[in-house]
């Protein structure tokens, strides 16, 4: 079951519940002159999100189909997508458009440099190239200029079925989450490099409004205090360093 809310004027986040990885994947769709559709699901959540989205929009006005990197859960499902959105094509930055989608897609992507503009009519969004944050060479994000909304990927992973949108701080979450992968396979799901401070201050300078994650609540508040709190976090459990937890995190419960 698709779970469906807007979260932002014209912006509206499409949750499936996975219990038992006990985890939302979150899709976003942009209603607007030239529909996007922001993660297409795996494969196998297509059904159920094409349903989804059918009712809020014709799907053959599907202009435009946006990720962040080449993993399943962002761009598995990105040929399904196109054959029922003849008019659609794939957006995505530059390298991986070059690398992966020149030979995966069944049509060829738009492949974004940084800070160009994708317009969807009323929207403008602003690309930032941010390699290996999340994950990938490929890896980037959309920024939205009006209302000031940024499609962060898997940043901000955090697990549960949560609310659609919270004003609640969720660091807490996110570092429980990180912690909490830290004895599985996926301990180094998302690396901390010299960069990962960097490239999160870049998206902190653009001061956004609401963060649209991909796994987890989205966030409207001080999203700019939130990124840079998302540094310390990481670093500290990711980083492999002995740098204390010197923010406002806190563990307080999603509302």
């Amino acid at each position: 079951m698709t779970t469906i809310h807007e979260i932002a004027p014209d912006l509206y986040r499409l949750s499936v519940w996975a219990p038992a990885l006990n985890m939302q994947f979150n899709h976003f769709l942009i209603k607007d002159d030239e529909p996007m559709l922001y993660h297409t699901g795996t494969r196998m959540m297509f059904p159920d999100l094409k349903e989804a989205v059918a009712r809020l929009i014709d799907l053959k006005k599907i202009r435009w189909i946006g990720f962040s990197h080449f993993e399943v859960d962002e761009c598995g499902a990105l040929n399904e997508w196109l054959q029922v959105a003849p008019k659609a094509q794939a957006v995505c930055s530059e390298v991986g458009a070059l690398v992966n989608m020149s030979d995966f897609a069944i049509r060829p992507a738009r492949g974004l440099s940084k800070a160009e503009v994708l317009s969807t009519g009323r929207y403008q969004y602003r690309f930032i190239p941010t390699p290996h944050l999340p994950h990938g060479w490929d890896a980037g994000v959309l920024f939205e200029e009006t209302n000031k909304v940024l499609l962060c990927s898997d940043l901000f992973h955090h697990n549960g079925n949560v609310a659609a949108l919270t004003t609640s701080d969720i660091l807490g979450n996110v570092r429980d989450s990180m912690m909490a992968m830290q004895n599985t396979p996926l301990h180094s799901y998302m690396p901390y490099t010299n960069q990962t401070g960097q490239l999160l201050q870049e998206l902190a300078d653009l001061q956004p409004s609401t963060l649209a994650t991909m796994h987890g609540s989205s966030f409207y508040g001080n999203c700019s205090q939130a990124l840079k709190d998302l540094n310390v976090v990481m670093k500290e459990v990711l980083g492999g360093g002995e740098m204390p937890l010197q923010t406002r995190v806190n563990q307080t419960e999603i509302a």
